[in-house]
């Protein structure tokens, strides 16, 4: 890890051009992922270990990005927990939480997270394929995303629904079920091989400061107090949209390496104000990619150049990506500007 650009930007002492991966850059829009889903159902892209290595190798190939990730679904600790996955397309589960009453239909324990022992083996596969320069990513979902979606299928609804549950006892209990299990799984992907593992926790952007504090970093401290205990060197990434500064706070006594940032962030006055604590990894508008290359371009020159105005020393600390994960129809050919022109402007 320590050879790659990752390994070195996540240890904030990057001398070299910046790391690039995006979230999401193995999927809908990359006609490599088109031709495999058009054969195999996505279920099978993500447990069959040979097709999800596949699905993961393809952005690599065809777009030189710095980093893999592990093409996975955040979803099956709760499949693991007891209450199914399904894609119809979009996932759906067998039952959702409802009150305290339905807690004893969850499993939980470190046990649990053998279930995702096909996570593992994919990782396996993976890593000799990527050689010694490219870093693999590991990846799970925050617990209070994850009660986000065990409750209402996504953290759209759980917001509409009043974040349900989470003063009388259902989101408490269904932390104590996930926490052993959530690490026991980040633990499987770093013993297969994971450079580093990344905690996307995108529903808790819907807390306001305080609430962030007490309802996602609460239980995700357990979480990462226990992965640190059986893996102390793999550096972890937290990724939450819609949160600022007075969220990260909140995050500073976690031993965290990387924040993930979204678009809505200045990038260069970020960097300023949180290299000195993190890795910062961000942040281009994902919808950006879908302007006239022409477009694009000037902006990404725009945001690129301000990070150029800045210290090397602010520099080594961060990773360029996008705010989120790329979307649906973004064109190939902008995917393929982007990453040329990080490579010009900071060769």
């Amino acid at each position: 890890m320590s050879d790659t650009l990752l390994g070195a930007a996540l240890a904030r002492r990057n001398a070299l051009r910046p790391p690039v991966w995006f979230m999401r850059q193995a999927g809908r829009y990359h006609r490599h992922y088109q031709a495999l889903r058009a054969r195999h159902e996505f279920m099978a892209l993500c447990k069959q270990p040979a097709l999800a290595a596949e699905v993961t190798m393809g952005p690599i190939d065809e777009f030189g990005f710095d980093a893999a990730i592990l093409f996975s679904d955040l979803l099956f600790p709760l499949e693991a927990m007891g209450m199914g996955l399904r894609y119809e397309p979009g996932p759906k589960l067998d039952w959702y939480l409802r009150s305290t009453a339905d807690l004893p239909r969850l499993r939980g324990g470190v046990a649990a997270a053998n279930d995702m022992e096909f996570q593992a083996e994919a990782i396996r596969l993976l890593r000799p394929r990527l050689g010694s320069a490219r870093a693999l990513i590991g990846f799970v979902g925050g617990p209070f995303t994850l009660y986000a979606y065990a409750v209402a299928g996504s953290h759209e609804g759980f917001t509409r629904q009043g974040l349900l549950g989470l003063e009388d006892g259902l989101y408490a209990g269904f932390c104590e079920r996930l926490v052993e299990l959530l690490a026991g799984n980040m633990v499987l992907q770093a013993r297969a091989g994971a450079d580093c593992v990344a905690l996307f926790d995108t529903a808790a952007g819907s807390l306001d400061a305080r609430q962030f504090e007490r309802h996602a970093v609460a239980p995700l401290a357990q979480v990462v107090a226990r992965f640190r205990a059986a893996c102390p060197d793999t550096p972890l990434i937290y990724y939450s949209r819609d949160t600022g500064p007075a969220h990260w706070r909140a995050l500073e006594a976690l031993p965290i390496q990387c924040l993930g940032i979204d678009w809505r962030h200045d990038l260069a006055v970020t960097l300023r104000a949180q290299t000195a604590r993190w890795c910062v990894q961000g942040n281009l508008d994902p919808e950006w990619l879908h302007l006239p290359a022409p477009e694009l371009e000037r902006r990404v020159r725009q945001v690129f150049g301000g990070v150029l105005e800045l210290p090397p020393a602010v520099r080594a600390a961060w990773v360029c990506g996008l705010g989120h994960g790329v979307l649906q129809h973004t064109p190939e050919e902008n995917v393929h500007l982007v990453l040329r022109l990080e490579r010009e402007m900071f060769a």
